[in-house]
């Protein structure tokens, strides 16, 4: 059993026991306000106990100038990002496939599309092949911070991280500045 004694000096009255109580009592509700304070000041005013991760890492959208956050999901080394949109006044479906390194910079792996275009390059990365209707181009290992774009609802088309949705150019403001990168650390909220 838990037992703590109040000492006084001699001849001179303590507070504590209040009138009433016993001595014994007066110490147990002092070790519980102690107690009761100490844990108030842990929860309001010391760092969280639980640090953040250092290898979470997350997916994030922003409008490029405002800083407003559109979405984010979690994301890790090797996270496979695909970027589709639409290239060029011929319409040309476009998709671009990255990986996440271990920085959290996007490294482009492979693109493909149906046929060539205005400004589509015929010779990115080492493999080239065609498939099922795609012009493949792969092993490609162009580095990215980030990707920045100016969006638009008829040309960004979906944003799909590890096979699930991120979001959709009809989704995000359209003629905004939209910006994409991984980042370190917990997640915030998107709107």
């Amino acid at each position: 059993m838990f037992r703590m004694t109040i000492r006084k000096p001699p001849g001179e009255k303590h507070p504590f026991p209040p009138a009433g109580l016993k001595s014994r009592h007066a110490a147990i509700l002092v070790l519980c306000a102690l107690l009761s304070v100490e844990a108030a000041y842990s929860a309001l005013c010391q760092p969280s106990a639980r640090a953040a991760d250092p290898e979470t890492m997350m997916l994030r959208v922003y409008d490029r100038h405002a800083g407003i956050l559109y979405a984010e999901v979690p994301a890790r080394v090797n996270s496979r990002l695909v970027f589709g949109w639409i290239h060029s006044w011929e319409k040309i479906p476009w998709n671009e496939y990255y990986h996440v390194d271990a920085k959290g910079d996007l490294v482009l792996d492979a693109i493909t599309f149906p046929a060539f275009g205005a400004g589509i390059p015929e010779d990115k990365g080492r493999v080239c092949y065609v498939r099922d209707g795609l012009i493949h181009m792969e092993e490609i290992g162009q580095v990215f911070t980030e990707l920045v774009w100016l969006n638009s609802h008829t040309a960004t088309r979906d944003i799909i991280l590890d096979g699930t949705p991120v979001t959709r150019g009809t989704d995000l403001p359209h003629h905004a500045g939209i910006r994409l990168r991984i980042e370190k650390g917990e997640g915030h909220g998107a709107r």
